[in-house]
């Protein structure tokens, strides 16, 4: 839509205004900079007196907010997806360099930490933290603005959080700006996990507490919402119910938010898309399943900055060699890339030739000759579009955070933790996969499930198919349990804690009072 567009554009304007960009550009280089160095004591000051003197600076600022989470998107997808079975631990159909071989093998080390300085994810904290401490007593903004944009900082400082917290245990807490540093005085001591897992659900608390009644979604549903909110709320106490000792209490509180969306969001707003493939529509953005994404646009950005999604798919040289059984022939698709993430060639049976998420997902390649032999597969997810007059298709996607889907699986989830019936949630999932072909009497759960499948296997293998890209995998199985873990992924059942990820020789030098994860 326009207003989608013109998100971050505007954002780009307000912060090149005479007299505002250059102490938002002092700032924001301060701030990084500080924080890439872990600084959370700030001893020092720079001058922003330009900065927090109108509505549209705050308003401006919301947005860069926003902004710097499309940035470090790819990191995040990273953390929850690249170590799953999803990826080939080496070289893939194609023969081309696995470049990210130490995630995907999971043989991650000290030396080569797949991710350095903590995704990056405390410049964007840091941001955060700065505009709560300059709102809290600014009379600049109307109420109701200000309780939102309030509402959008917490909700958002707890998603980050969440984040390290699942990545890498006992983390740096923080919820105050850092504008300076001396040196020497760099040193802050992580938090113990279940210590920043209770700052994690005050930080949803206070999120709700500002949204109030206010359920709206605002700019196509690229703003963070209550409904944003609710849904991490879901997704955290899940976690803690089930790794952190909260048991089926903290499963309620789940089962809860996400009924609390149910009830205040009607279905003619937020629903099941009617096909699959029209979620990721690239001419349909912020649709009715969308409750968080992630904007890009042609002209704007790509998907993860374009990178992560052309090294998913292989060379047009490559594809002209192998055999397209959609159209019976060669491949007539416009991608042109390098195969530097291979995904594995057993993900196109994973998925039974009646599930519409199979085409919605990936594209098989087979070779040329009769019989036609199956060669591998890769992601079909992301279509992009091909701007007038160009040749290759432009990966501007939007990346979904929380949709629709994610709400019913996590619903059945906590349903199953809680005694409750999770069939009417599950089955709508899998009614919208299997279209005409569905028939409750044999696709249906309970119906579908093997001798040996218990509902964590059913849920896994649903939000397997049914989130395939979209950054959750890695995750879903760490929230099941190690067992899950260990029996899908490369990862080595000898060393249990790398599962969580080491930290890089350089955040160890620029915080001394940090440890490496136990296990590295």
């Amino acid at each position: 839509s326009s207003a989608a567009s013109d998100v971050y554009k505007r954002q780009a304007i307000q912060m090149h205004r005479k007299n505002k960009i250059i102490s938002l550009a002092i700032m924001t280089a301060s701030l990084f900079t500080m924080t890439g160095c872990l600084d959370m004591e700030p001893v020092s000051s720079i001058t922003d007196k330009n900065m927090w003197e109108s509505e549209g600076q705050f308003t401006s600022f919301v947005y860069g907010v926003h902004s710097r989470l499309r940035e470090n998107s790819f990191n995040m997808f990273v953390l929850g997806e690249l170590r799953s079975d999803i990826y080939n631990p080496s070289t893939g159909w194609t023969g081309e360099s696995n470049k990210v071989e130490e995630i995907t093998s999971n043989i991650l080390s000290q030396e080569r930490p797949g991710l350095s300085n903590f995704a990056g994810l405390y410049s964007n904290i840091n941001q955060i933290n700065l505009f709560i401490s300059k709102a809290a007593d600014t009379n600049l903004l109307k109420e109701a603005d200000k309780a939102y944009y309030l509402g959008q900082m917490y909700g958002l400082r707890a998603f980050y959080y969440f984040h390290l917290l699942r990545s890498w245990g006992d983390v740096v807490w923080t919820d105050q700006p850092s504008t300076g540093f001396e040196i020497g005085k760099l040193d802050k001591a992580a938090s113990p996990a279940a210590e920043i897992m209770e700052k994690i659900k005050a930080d949803i608390q206070s999120s709700e507490d500002s949204f109030g009644t206010d359920y709206s979604f605002r700019e196509s549903r690229t703003f963070w919402s209550k409904a944003a909110t609710l849904m991490l709320k879901a997704e955290v106490y899940l976690w803690s119910g089930r790794r952190m000792g909260g048991g089926s209490a903290d499963a309620t509180v789940a089962q809860n938010a996400l009924t609390d969306i149910q009830s205040h969001i009607s279905r003619e707003t937020l629903d099941l898309m009617p096909n699959y493939t029209d979620v990721f529509a690239y001419d349909d953005k912020g649709n009715k399943e969308i409750i968080f994404t992630i904007h890009n646009k042609q002209n704007e950005t790509d998907l993860f900055g374009g990178s992560w999604r052309n090294n998913l798919v292989p060379q047009r040289a490559t594809l002209s060699l192998y055999y397209d059984k959609e159209t019976d022939g060669q491949f007539e698709l416009n991608f042109n890339g390098n195969m530097y993430y291979p995904v594995r060639n057993e993900l196109y049976d994973k998925f039974d030739n009646l599930d519409t998420r199979k085409q919605g997902t990936l594209k098989a390649v087979f070779t040329m000759d009769a019989p036609h032999d199956y060669v591998g597969c890769f992601p079909y997810k992301y279509r992009g579009t091909t701007p007038s007059g160009a040749s290759e298709r432009l990966f501007a996607d939007d990346f979904p955070v929380y949709r629709y889907a994610d709400l019913l699986l996590m619903l059945a989830e906590a349903k199953s933790l809680t005694g409750g019936d999770p069939t009417a949630e599950i089955n709508l999932i899998r009614a919208r996969a299997y279209k005409a072909n569905y028939d409750v009497a044999t696709m249906g759960y309970p119906n579908m499930a093997g001798d040996k499948d218990g509902i964590n296997e059913v849920l896994l293998r649903e939000r397997y198919k049914e989130f395939m890209f979209e950054g959750k995998r890695w995750y879903d199985l760490r929230r099941f349990g190690d067992e899950y873990v260990f029996e899908y992924t490369t990862a080595d059942d000898s060393y249990p804690q790398r599962l969580l990820w080491p930290i890089d020789k350089n955040t160890l030098t620029n915080n001394p009072a940090l440890e490496q994860t136990p296990g590295y």
